[in-house]
């Protein structure tokens, strides 16, 4: 692995490699070449290349590099391409910055801490970088709080939300500091700073749609209210602003549901606007934009990007169409471009 060698005394022992052959087959050509044991042929390059780098280099990529090098000694391919990265010709022209000489790896790391049962799998994943969190909801109930260690910081299951299904996604409310979660007929707002023996936190229920994706507005001010985006099996986008205040004055008659009281969802103001004529897929609110965008396998209204106001009036939103619809989306500041996947 990657982490037990020194990337950068590999680097340099893999380009004295293709150095080596670089002469012998410029030797080859000229006929001054001469058969002996330290001939570099594609096994020994391959051998040589696994034992630098391990697992990171692919067979297919060692396999292009040696061709490259042995057809075209002269143009020697850059050493980013025995990891799969290749530069185009506007890089070549261009005189190289800071991250084009940067190769990422990723790096991988196995949580030990059990946060699923059997037959249950990681629904979403959501990162809060201010304070080095990352959360993530199980389909089957289970929210896990992790710290910059990646190490279980605090867990609590949901399994006992018998009226609810599935757990469909989960964001974070930076003013309240709650964790939210959508199942398909339930709003969890969860306390996650509790201790763990006694979570607590609130539901609000019950939504008359199934809902399938959740998202956090980020606003400047900070008072003690959040507001977050949801999206339907029915093509709607809900709006719902939610504060401390809330949780004292809503509280349903029905009691408490284990240690979470009930919240009912008719006394909540929760402007909607059906804005696709399909399931919407994903949710996501742009802070750097000012707009929120929804998208949806609708070949029609595939992907719409828009004010939240769009939400509480009729005014037309802007959006485009897809064949097939989108499934996915993210925005890139730097380039100022939103990538769509359908």
């Amino acid at each position: 692995a990657l982490e037990s060698i020194d990337f950068k005394n590999a680097l340099e022992q893999f380009q004295d490699l293709v150095e080596k052959m670089i002469i012998q087959k410029t030797k080859e050509s000229s006929g001054l070449y001469t058969k002996d044991d330290d001939e570099i042929d594609y096994d020994k390059f391959s051998s040589t290349t696994q034992t630098l780098f391990g697992p990171a280099v692919k067979d297919q990529n060692i396999q292009a590099f040696f061709r490259k090098v042995m057809s075209n000694p002269d143009e020697r391919p850059e050493w980013p391409e025995i990891f799969g990265r290749f530069t185009g010709e506007r890089d070549s022209m261009s005189s190289p910055s800071k991250e084009s000489m940067v190769l990422l790896v990723s790096e991988k790391r196995q949580i030990t801490h059990s946060v699923v049962k059997r037959k249950d799998i990681i629904k979403a994943i959501v990162k809060v970088p201010l304070l080095h969190l990352t959360i993530t909801a199980s389909q089957r109930g289970v929210l896990t709080v992790f710290n910059k260690q990646r190490k279980s910081f605090f867990s609590y299951s949901f399994y006992f939300l018998q009226d609810t299904a599935w757990i469909t996604g989960c964001d974070y409310l930076p003013n309240l500091k709650y964790v939210v979660a959508v199942t398909e007929s339930t709003i969890i707002l969860w306390d996650y700073k509790s201790k763990e023996s006694k979570s607590d936190g609130f539901v609000i229920k019950p939504m008359k749609n199934c809902l399938l994706c959740v998202c956090t507005v980020t606003m400047a001010d900070n008072l003690a209210k959040d507001t977050i985006l949801m999206g339907d099996d029915k093509g709607y986008v809900y709006l719902l602003t939610i504060t401390s205040d809330d949780f004292i004055m809503k509280q349903s008659k029905t009691g408490k549901i284990s240690q979470f009281k009930v919240l009912d969802s008719e006394s909540f103001d929760i402007p909607k606007r059906k804005l696709h004529d399909d399931w919407v897929g994903k949710i996501k609110y742009f802070s750097a934009l000012k707009r929120f965008g929804s998208c949806s396998t609708d070949s029609i209204n595939s992907f719409v990007l828009d004010d939240i106001k769009r939400l509480e009036d009729q005014l037309p939103v802007k959006e485009f169409s897809v064949p097939k619809g989108v499934n996915a989306f993210t925005y890139c500041g730097k380039a100022k471009v939103i990538v769509t996947g359908g």
